[in-house]
Formats: C-alpha cells, structure tokens, sequence
C-alpha cells in the first residue's frame, strides 16, 4: 500500500489514549490478544531554561495494522526543534511506501528526510538539537526502536534488562567525527563534546556542529513473546543515575504503567538527577 494511502487510513483509535495533563497521561489498547498499556511522566529539571523534553504516547492503525508510537525527544538549546520532531518525526516514518513491508529502511529514511527538513528550517527552529528515541509496536508483535543521542530504550524479559538503544557517546564515535574534521573535548570536571560544545555524538538539528555531527539512527527489531514484560523510554536524566536493571528491579512489581513511570523518576529525584526526566512505561501483561 502507497505511503500516502496509509497515511490516510491512520487515525487514532478514539476513546483509548488519554491524558490527564500535558506531562501526565495513559492509554490501553489490545492488539493480537494482548492487553498494551502505557503511562508516561515528565518533570523539568532544575535548569534556568524552559522544559526541553518532549513525548508521543499513542495507538494508531495503518491500512490493516495496529501501531503503538511511542517517543521521547531530549531538547537542547531550545524547544523547537524538538517540538516540530513531536509533530512531523512519526508522520514522515509512516508515509515512506515500505514501512510496513521494511520498516527499519523506512525508519532510517524518514530520521534523514526530517533532520534535512529542521536544517532547512534553521531560521525558524534555532540553532539547537534534540535526541530522539522512537518505539513502534506493530500489531502487538513486534517493536522497532530507533535512536539519536542518549535518550535509551531497556526492555524487561523474564526479569531481565535488555537496552535496544545505543548511547551515541561522542568518545565512542571518536574517529568518524575526527575525520569530518570534528574533535571531542577533554576538560577536566566536564562529559566528552563534540567540538567543545554538544555531549551527544548523534543529534537532530544542531546546524552549526552538522558537518561534524550524523543523525543516523541506529535501529533494532525485537520481537514481542510470552516473556516480554514492559518497555522503558526515558531520557538521560533517568540514565545518568539508574542503570538498566536498577530501573527493570524498580518497577518490576508495579501493574499500572503510569504510576511504574512516575515511580522511577521519584527514584532518579532522590538520586539528585538535575536533568529534565521523561519517561515512558508500556506493560505487555
């Protein structure tokens, strides 16, 4: 089916996905005989600017499939550009005409196509950026993730943690930005930079550091079986105090997705976390 005419036939199953607030809010549906929940939580960190982080929580269809879209994007240097990848990111995914039929070369496009779009749009947008983790649930079946930067994806199977993201640390990515012509900054008391300035070596946005900097997303396929419990998404200020199997243990016990996702950034508060904190639960049970 063309890209288009899935586009058209997508609409958000009515009545299933609600929020109590901007920064507070849940859905349920049921897709292949499974009941899919979620819950998602954003607190603002203690920064001097305005909140950065921004999610997509939502049950779609499209054509003859049922979708979960489910996102977090960390700003920074602003809100818009995250903003515009809240409203355009999933959209330009699901109109590439092989999304259903290649959903990971779809995906790969749809992140080059709308980083090229922000650029193009640098007057209006800013100079900023923003990372990104998208999770696409396809029928209750099957999940793709992508990301940009170090917002991360971990699921729970069997009790275990499992990340599907990568953290696009710039100390790890060193030799390809070198050899754009880039370099990562070393300053004692402070994370690695790209070229001094950004702690991500992927980003969408980021005009001035582009020629230095990829917004190509690294992409994995997991399959949804009998032993899969939930997925988390959340941005670094989660991160950067709970490991992955810190934050599986925390919630492990906890039924309702919005208060597991509240419950884990109660954690990373009382951690000290001074980070906008995201996050995302979607329970398979």
């Amino acid at each position: 089916m063309a890209g288009r005419e899935i586009l058209h036939k997508i609409k958000v199953k009515a009545g299933l996905s609600s929020s109590t607030s901007d920064n507070t809010g849940k859905g349920k549906t049921k897709m292949s005989g499974k009941h899919i929940r979620h819950g998602y939580h954003l607190v603002k960190g203690q920064s001097s600017h305005p909140m950065e982080d921004y999610i997509v929580a939502e049950f779609k269809h499209a054509g003859d499939s049922e979708l979960g879209l489910f996102a977090i994007f960390d700003g920074h240097m602003g809100h818009d550009v995250p903003v515009y990848l809240k409203e355009h990111l999933f959209d330009n995914i699901l109109q590439q005409t092989n999304f259903l039929t290649d959903t990971k070369s779809a995906i790969m496009k749809a992140y080059e196509i709308t980083d090229s779009k922000i650029l193009e749009k640098a007057k209006e947008l800013g100079r900023g950026g923003s990372t990104a983790v998208t999770a696409i649930l396809i029928d209750g079946l099957k999940l793709v993730v992508a990301n940009v930067g170090d917002s991360r994806a971990v699921i729970c199977k069997n009790g275990s943690a499992k990340q599907l993201s990568i953290d696009h640390e710039p100390s790890a990515e060193r030799d390809m930005i070198e050899k754009k012509g880039g370099f990562i900054s070393n300053i004692p008391g402070d994370v690695p930079r790209v070229d001094g300035q950004l702690a991500v070596a992927r980003a969408f946005g980021d005009r001035s550091l582009k020629l230095h900097l990829s917004s190509e997303p690294y992409v994995k396929e997991e399959m949804i079986d009998d032993g899969t419990e939930f997925l988390i998404l959340a941005s670094d200020g989660l991160w950067k105090v709970m490991s992955n199997q810190e934050a599986v243990d925390a919630i492990g016990g906890i039924k309702d997705p919005l208060s597991a996702a509240k419950h884990l950034i109660e954690v990373a508060l009382a951690r000290k976390s001074k980070d906008d904190i995201s996050c995302i639960v979607v329970k398979f049970k």
